[in-house]
């Protein structure tokens, strides 16, 4: 069945609003997107953007990465044992900052789920005191714990670990929140204490997430160590900066290999264990 122009145009004048929005929600959503565009003009405006600029900034890029090829290779192993070591020391750096980090985060991040803590004043306090936290970029912890401990891994791990103690907090105490209640109500049932639900109701369901937050939060910790080694907290990056401040181009390009290397490799290894722990997801069931 096909309707004329007059069917329609009689539909459109009995129910308007079912063919076009009301004036107040059009003029609405043309004021946001004229501030949208506005703020967007602004920042190219304030930032001194031009295509002259982007255009010359391309050649000086180039000419950096003409200087990269071709890679290098070292030929002795007294220097190539100072990069495998900077890259362990990053590793490692993110694994301790990441477990402290996850350590003193689960006991707080209890105080921030509802289902848990059913005191409002306590429980919204933890959330901001989680927001506090988060609002310290892990870059400036670093420069301050350099400041009190000096250079070396120690600022590096304390900084990752101080930054990760708001994100997990957050994110386990979110987790927590959207678990089942049924299986606590389970346990309660059975005579189970409220330690005994938390850890044979809630735990289950929550730690398969919990995992995949750790080993997120470790990959992309090992890249954050390594912008901390840059300022002094150790690791790789210290010694990439030091490339690119000597002008050694190709040699900080296979350093910057190494490093992608190295998170690939991670990620991989990442991907194994929560195969095996979580179990490999089978869209066709």
């Amino acid at each position: 069945m096909s309707l004329s122009h007059t069917d329609i145009n009689a539909a459109k004048a009995r129910v308007p609003l079912a063919f076009q929005a009301p004036l107040t929600v059009r003029m609405r959503r043309a004021a946001l997107w004229i501030g949208f565009i506005g703020l967007f003009c602004y920042c190219l405006w304030a930032f001194d953007f031009s295509p002259m600029r982007i255009w010359e900034g391309m050649g000086r890029l180039g000419n950096v990465l003409s200087f990269m090829f071709p890679p290098h290779v070292w030929d002795n192993w007294a220097d190539f044992s100072e990069v495998l070591n900077g890259l362990g020391e990053t590793l490692a750096i993110a694994f301790m900052g990441t477990l402290l980090g996850a350590i003193f985060a689960f006991p707080v991040s209890l105080l921030g789920a509802k289902n848990i803590n059913r005191f409002t004043f306590l429980r919204q306090s933890a959330r901001r005191g989680y927001d506090v936290i988060r609002a310290f970029e892990t870059l400036i912890l670093a420069l301050i714990f350099i400041r009190a401990f000096g250079l070396g891994p120690l600022p590096g791990i304390l900084a990752i670990a101080v930054s990760e103690i708001g994100t997990f907090a957050k994110l386990f105490s979110e987790a927590i929140e959207n678990t089942s209640n049924k299986p606590v109500e389970g346990v309660k049932a059975s005579g189970g204490s409220r330690l005994q639900q938390i850890r044979f109701g809630i735990a289950p369901q929550v730690n398969p997430v919990i995992l995949s937050i750790l080993l997120y939060n470790f990959e992309s910790n090992v890249r954050s160590g390594t912008i901390l080694g840059i300022v002094g907290a150790g690791g790789i990056g210290f010694l990439l900066s030091d490339r690119i401040s000597a002008y050694k181009w190709e040699e900080a390009w296979s350093i910057i290999f190494l490093i992608i290397a190295m998170v690939y490799a991670i990620d991989y290894l990442s991907g194994l264990i929560r195969q095996r722990i979580i179990g490999k997801w089978d869209g066709a069931k």
